[in-house]
C-alpha cells in the first residue's frame, strides 16, 4: 500500500530558471561583499592591525595581506572545483559561503595590535587565507551554476548577473562605507567603526547559508556518469589548450579589474589628492553604472558571440589604459574624474560581463567548476590580487606610471588569447554535457 501511494505521489515541482539565479546570485552578492569589505575599509583598520607609522607603510601591509589571501584563491578553485563536479555544484556553493563567513567573523573580533602585538596581523592574514579558499572556490562553482541554470539562447545575459552581484557585493561595501562616514566620525571609524562590515557580512552570510540549502542541483550534473567524477585533476590535463586561454584571459581581465574599481579608491586618494570620502563617493556612483551595464553587455554577447567582446576588451585596455590613468590622477573635478574612470569601466565590462561564461563554455560538465575555478584562482592570484600592491610598491619607488604599462601589457596578453579563442556561443560544451 505504502508502495502504491509512493507510486502515484507526484513528483517535487523542479524550481524555476529565476528562483535558481536567484539564490546562485544572493550568495555571490554577499560572497563578493565581505571579500570587498577589506578593501574598502583597509583605510581606516590598517593602523588597528600594525604598528604604527606612516599612511603608505600601512597601506602597503594591508596591501599585502589582501596578496596573500588571493594566494589561497587557486587552493579554493582546485579543492571546492574537485567538491562541485564530484558532489554537485549546490553542496560546494554551500560550503564557500561557510567559510566566508568564518573569516568575516574573526576580523570582526579580532584583537588589535596594541592589545597582542605580532599576533593581531597575523589573526588578520589567517581570516584572509579562510576568505581566499572560499572566494577562489566561489567563481568557478557559481560561474559554473548559473551558466548551466542559463537558458541557452540568453546564457550571456543570464549569467552576467554573476558580475552583477560581485561588484554589488563591492558596491554594498563602499555603500556601507559612505554611510558610516556620514554617521562617524575619523576617530570612531579608526577606533572600532571598522568591524562593523564584517560583522554584517558574517550575519548575512549565514542567512544565505540557508538559502543556497534550498537550491536544487543541474541537470548538467546529474547528467555526468558515475565513472566520469574520478581522476579530475587528470581529466582537466587533457585540456590545455581551455586551461591557457582562461589564464591568459583571467591575467590581464583580472587585473584590470582590480585596477579599475578596488585599486581606483586609494589611487584618487594618494596620488589624486581628493580625501577618502570623496573617492569613495566617486568610485561608489561608478560602480553602479558599471554594474548596470553587465546585462547589456552579456546580452550584446548573446547576439554577436563573446569574442568579438573580448577582443574589443584586450585591444581598447592595451591601447587607453596609460592615458587613463594620468588623465584620472591630473582630473581637477567630480565630474571629470568620474567620467574618466567610466571610460575605464565601459572596456573592461567587455570582458566582465561574459567572464563566467566564456570560461565554462569551454569544458565538460565533469571538470567544468575545476576547469574554470583553478585557471582563474591562479591568474587571479597572481595578476589581480597582487595589482594593488604591485601599483603602491612602483609608486613608493617614485615610478608610478611602470604599473600603467605593467596593466597594458597585460591586456595585450588577454588580447591574444581571444584572438585565437573559438566563439564558444556557437561551440558550447554546455549542451553537450
Amino acid at each position: 500500500m505504502n508502495d502504491a501511494a509512493a507510486t502515484l505521489r507526484p513528483a517535487p515541482a523542479k524550481p524555476s530558471q529565476a528562483r535558481q539565479l536567484f539564490g546562485g546570485a544572493a550568495g555571490n552578492l554577499v560572497e563578493w561583499y565581505d571579500w570587498y569589505a577589506y578593501s574598502a575599509f583597509a583605510l581606516y583598520f590598517a593602523p588597528a592591525f600594525f604598528p604604527k607609522g606612516d599612511a603608505l607603510a600601512q597601506a602597503l601591509n594591508t596591501a599585502a595581506i589582501f596578496a596573500v589571501g588571493f594566494l589561497m584563491r587557486p587552493i579554493g578553485g582546485w579543492v571546492l572545483g574537485i567538491y562541485a563536479d564530484k558532489h554537485g555544484r549546490k553542496a560546494a556553493l554551500t560550503v564557500s559561503v561557510a567559510m566566508m563567513c568564518t573569516g568575516s567573523l574573526i576580523i570582526a573580533v579580532a584583537p588589535t595590535y596594541d592589545q597582542v602585538g605580532l599576533l593581531a596581523p597575523f589573526i588578520l592574514l589567517f581570516a584572509r587565507l579562510v576568505q581566499g579558499i572560499s572566494v577562489g572556490g566561489e567563481y568557478g562553482t557559481s560561474a559554473t551554476f548559473m551558466s548551466e541554470v542559463a537558458d541557452p539562447k540568453r546564457r550571456g545575459f543570464l549569467a552576467s548577473f554573476q558580475y552583477v552581484t560581485l561588484i554589488g557585493g563591492q558596491l554594498i561595501a563602499l555603500g556601507l562605507l559612505i554611510a558610516m562616514q556620514a554617521v562617524l566620525t575619523e576617530d570612531q571609524l579608526f577606533a572600532w567603526g571598522w568591524r562593523v562590515p564584517f560583522a554584517v557580512g558574517a550575519l548575512c552570510a549565514v542567512l544565505v547559508f540557508v538559502l543556497r540549502r534550498s537550491l536544487v542541483e543541474t541537470d548538467a550534473f546529474k547528467a555526468v556518469r558515475a565513472e566520469d567524477h574520478r581522476g579530475l585533476t587528470g581529466r582537466l590535463l587533457a585540456h590545455p589548450r581551455a586551461l591557457l586561454t582562461v589564464l591568459a584571459l583571467t591575467a590581464g581581465g583580472s587585473l584590470a579589474f582590480y585596477t579599475y574599481t578596488t585599486y581606483m579608491q586609494k589611487y584618487l586618494v594618494l596620488s589624486g589628492g581628493w580625501s577618502k570620502p570623496e573617492a569613495t563617493r566617486i568610485t561608489a556612483l561608478a560602480l553602479v553604472f558599471y554594474m548596470l551595464m553587465q546585462p547589456l553587455f552579456g546580452a550584446l554577447s548573446d547576439r554577436i558571440g563573446r569574442r568579438p567582446l573580448l577582443i574589443g576588451f584586450g585591444l581598447l585596455g592595451m591601447v587607453m589604459t596609460v592615458p587613463a590613468m594620468h588623465a584620472i590622477g591630473a582630473a581637477t573635478s567630480h565630474g571629470e574624474a568620474f567620467a574618466l574612470i567610466m571610460v575605464t569601466l565601459t572596456v573592461l565590462s567587455c570582458y566582465t560581463a561574459i567572464s563566467g561564461v566564456v570560461k565554462a563554455e569551454m569544458f565538460p560538465a565533469s571538470i567544468r567548476a575545476l576547469g574554470v575555478g583553478l585557471p582563474y584562482g591562479v591568474g587571479v592570484a597572481v595578476f589581480g590580487g597582487s595589482a594593488e600592491y604591485v601599483a603602491l610598491a612602483f609608486k613608493s619607488a617614485g615610478i608610478e606610471a611602470g604599473f600603467f604599462w605593467y596593466v597594458a601589457v597585460m591586456c595585450g596578453v588577454a588580447l591574444v588569447a581571444a584572438w585565437s579563442l573559438p566563439d564558444t556561443r556557437r561551440n558550447s560544451m554546455i549542451e553537450t554535457v
